[in-house]
């Protein structure tokens, strides 16, 4: 009998906890106006035969504001990450001095405020999209329990619990959806 059924709660907050991380990471590659390494995150170098992360082929600085630096290992290297920076979509145009490229960060206009705020909307859907996938799997362990001759009040408890952790995470990523749009509005 399914009297004794423990729904893994942990393992539902873990995954949840996870799409929120994945959330974060996205969120802080969008730019906004400030210099940051973590937004050449999403960037990958064909390099020695495999797509890499900048940061596994050079030193990413931020020595100013509005300047971010990256001082590229492998000289034979540096003309491909001008190429992917320039083919990721984060509207920097990269300068070359040598080993090093320098990122000159500039000003937001109005138009592309509104296009990242966009893009932020969509980073945030996933991660809803990930939680509520969570929430099936959890009801779906439910609905599988109660086959197994789980009490009907027992599966009213369990239900609600998914529902209420649900709740909680979706409230999460639209606080830090409307967090992450202010910053990036901001002038």
């Amino acid at each position: 009998m399914a009297d004794d059924f423990e729904l893994d709660t942990d393992d539902l907050k873990r995954r949840m906890d996870g799409a929120m991380s994945n959330l974060r990471t996205e969120f802080a590659s969008l730019r906004t106006g400030r210099a940051s390494a973590s937004m050449l995150e999403p960037v990958q170098v064909e390099a020695y035969g495999q797509m890499t992360p900048i940061n596994q082929v050079g030193t990413v600085n931020v020595p100013e504001p509005r300047m971010v630096t990256i001082n590229v290992w492998d000289k034979s290297l540096v003309n491909k990450v001008d190429k992917a920076i320039r083919e990721s979509g984060l509207g920097i145009n990269p300068q070359m001095n040598g080993t090093i490229i320098m990122l000159p960060i500039p000003e937001l206009n109005e138009e592309r405020r509104r296009e990242l705020t966009k893009v932020a909307g969509q980073y945030a859907e996933n991660a809803r999209v990930s939680v509520r996938n969570v929430r099936r799997d959890g009801m779906d362990q439910i609905k599988k329990a109660k086959n197994d001759g789980m009490s009907e009040d027992d599966q009213k408890f369990w239900e609600t619990e998914v529902q209420d952790l649900t709740d909680d995470y979706i409230k999460r990523v639209d606080e830090a959806l409307e967090t992450k749009q202010q910053e990036i509005m901001q002038v």
